[in-house]
């Protein structure tokens, strides 16, 4: 298996106007955040068309899933950056899905493993059907210990909403 790591430059190239004001989403948005957020750019919440969440610095893995079959490279922002970006200092989210689930999960996770809010799957967007638009994803080949029932119930699809706490 082979890993790919792209790096780009800050968390905020692109996405904002200035350190402190986000801008707004051009496209439908696919993603709202809301809780103990420092920025925000509709209302009290920071809203993420595809553009904005492509235009953070972007990961790549491939691995396998307990709910896929064969091996898949998946990309996305890192879940530490985009935490990064909306409040530092918190310790953990509240994820929801449009199938109605939720987890709450430790923002230690995204400092101990590259936790992707995965965009596209073999370098195409992830449909609904198939998990998407979002999922937070883990690296699981990478780590044996993420594939326990813990970890997997923290794996998200179909995201639509994180509270940050």
């Amino acid at each position: 298996m082979g890993w790919v790591v792209l790096m780009f430059s800050t968390p905020l190239a692109g996405l904002a106007e200035s350190a402190d004001h986000l801008n707004v989403p051009d496209g439908p948005v696919i993603l709202s955040v809301s809780g103990n957020i420092e920025h925000s750019n509709v209302g009290s919440e920071a809203q993420f068309d595809r553009a904005m969440l492509a235009e953070l610095p972007q990961h790549e893995f491939e691995t396998t899933t307990p709910w896929t079959e064969g091996s898949s490279r998946y990309s996305g922002p890192l879940m530490r950056d985009l935490v990064a970006l909306l409040n530092p200092e918190c310790d953990a989210v509240h994820v929801s899905a449009l199938n109605g689930y939720e987890a709450e999960i430790p923002v230690s996770d995204f400092k101990d493993h590259d936790v992707i809010l995965a965009m596209t799957k073999d370098g195409e967007a992830i449909p609904i059907r198939e998990y998407g638009p979002l999922w937070v994803l883990y690296p699981f080949d990478q780590d044996e210990t993420l594939l326990s029932e813990k970890i997997r119930f923290r794996a998200v699809w179909q995201v639509m909403r994180i509270n940050v706490l």
